[in-house]
């Protein structure tokens, strides 16, 4: 990565000349583009924060290792803010250095490591990527844009031009969230930021914009702009290096110099035209459809489709417990589908609760599946009901219904009939592949008052058992298969039809 602070323009055949019906958007004077650069360049390097990724971009010598080390970085920083993305990297730089160690590397432990992170298929890809590399080019990481973004699982667009540019400097625009930001105000582009008009306006322009000599630290620092000073709410107009190209603070500025003229009875017409308007708004596709609201000012860009409001699930969840060896108490795990929400992720077990129904029905559903899985027959009148816990994805709003049982001694349910189940220590749970919505549910199994026969958070369990002795061990039960087990999670209505066939 280069660190010069020479302005340099490409030759202009990127530039929009005048006459196109969207240039007021676009930069078409060469002068403008160069100022634009040098102006955001010097300010990056002033203010720009130190990141463990960027000295490795700048430090690391050896290509693969610095390609696949930027490329983790962009992969974790997709959808997670920057002060939860740096100790989870450093971590992961330090278990594995170089994609040949990923490679090598389970599902399970990538898992593990991921576990908080979110959007959890992400660091599937990595780990799919990763072999990838190893087995089909040779250990040698892609060296273009377009061999990125072809070759690597989940490296898309915008991705592929991150890596591209700050890893092998390849003069390409990158436009993420903060790049479309910063964008669509300094241009003033209003229309849905989502639709392919504005998609390709926004990527002409940073292809425009981007500096030759200096790709990666360009595209960094548009990004550093919008998540500082550009931000989506507060900006910091009055700190912002490019103030003088933005026509939405320009368009701030007209529109108070005219009510303030207005209030002196200065200004006789309050229809005057703005010229700070594009002048082919009535069929221009990136202007806006809204009105501009005054009080939003600089916030009147980028405009967003309304969000489609995340899906309601309640989920049956039963925290199963029993005394381990040496007092230390263990829980029952089952592993999730290996695609989906939360592929491969390890949870208590579940059942998807697709109507409403009473607490018996709901214990005794719960008591059938993991009676199920440990051939056991489990009596309801030992269920607690632990309370709910909230967890919000992207697109679902999950609440957890949680129940828990306490198991006699070690040797009942010992034998789990899948690789899918496994007991784990308390310790060993709070360091596996588990989500963050399981560790709501064990926090709040544990600030709960101990029931009689469940287990203290310290390991001593009071006395009684939630298991009746193992009777009629040939007798017809429902056949529920674990909730993990299949491509889709058991649903409590799966269960009561089961039951009445």
């Amino acid at each position: 990565m280069h660190r010069g602070n020479k302005a340099v323009l490409e030759p202009c055949e990127t530039a929009v000349p005048p006459s196109s019906p969207t240039s007021y958007h676009l930069f078409h004077e060469p002068t403008d583009i160069v100022f634009f650069r040098k102006r955001l360049l010097d300010w990056y390097h002033k203010e720009k924060r130190e990141l463990p990724w960027r000295t490795v971009a700048v430090t690391e010598s050896d290509l693969d290792i610095r390609t696949y080390a930027v490329w983790v970085s962009e992969i974790m920083l997709q959808q997670t803010q920057v002060a939860t993305v740096i100790n989870y990297y450093q971590k992961w730089m330090k278990r594995w250095p170089t994609v040949q160690d990923l490679a090598t590397a389970t599902l399970e432990e990538v898992n593990q490591m991921w576990a908080g992170l979110g959007y959890y298929s992400r660091g599937k890809r990595l780990h799919e990527g990763a072999q990838k590399v190893m087995s089909e080019l040779k250990g040698k990481m892609p060296r273009t844009v377009e061999t990125l973004q072809k070759q690597l699982p989940g490296v898309g667009r915008y991705t592929a031009g991150a890596i591209g540019s700050i890893a092998l400097g390849q003069v390409t625009g990158a436009v993420d969230g903060n790049v479309i930001r910063v964008l669509c105000r300094v241009r003033a582009i209003g229309a849905d930021c989502t639709s392919p008009a504005v998609t390709e306006a926004l990527w002409n322009i940073a292809n425009t914009l981007v500096d030759p000599k200096r790709p990666g630290c360009f595209n960094q620092a548009v990004m550093e702009l919008g998540a500082r000073v550009c931000t989506p709410k507060g900006p910091l107009c009055s700190k912002c290096p490019i103030q003088a190209h933005c026509h939405s603070y320009h368009k701030v500025q007209t529109k108070q110099e005219g009510n303030s003229k207005r209030l002196l009875g200065e200004l006789e017409c309050a229809a005057l035209p703005d010229i700070e308007d594009c002048t082919e708004s009535g069929e221009c596709k990136l202007c806006p459809e809204e009105p501009w609201d005054s009080e939003l000012g600089v916030q009147n860009f980028p405009r967003k489709p309304v969000k489609k409001p995340p899906r309601e699930e309640r989920t049956l969840t039963f925290v199963v417990a029993r005394l381990g060896e040496g007092e230390e108490d263990q829980f029952l795990l089952t592993q999730r589908p290996n695609k989906g929400l939360l592929a491969g992720m390890w949870e208590f077990p579940s059942l998807l609760l697709e109507t409403e129904s009473s607490e018996k029905k709901q214990k005794g559903a719960l008591c059938a599946e993991v009676g199920s899985m440990l051939g056991l027959e489990l009596s309801t009148a030992s269920i607690q009901h632990v309370g709910d816990v909230v967890h919000i994805f992207s697109h679902i709003h999950q609440t957890y219904v949680v129940y828990s049982i306490c198991l006699k001694d070690f040797g009942v349910g010992g034998k789990l009939q899948s690789k899918n189940r496994r007991w784990v220590t308390r310790s060993a749970l709070q360091e596996a592949a588990v989500s963050t919505g399981v560790k709501k549910i064990m926090k709040l199994y544990d600030s709960r008052e101990t029931p009689k026969g469940h287990i203290t958070k310290a390991g001593k369990r009071k006395t009684t058992s939630g298991v009746k002795k193992e009777q009629q061990q040939n007798s017809k039960k429902p056949k529920l298969s674990a909730a993990n087990s299949g491509s889709k999670q058991l649903s409590l209505s799966s269960y009561f039809k089961t039951k009445t066939s």
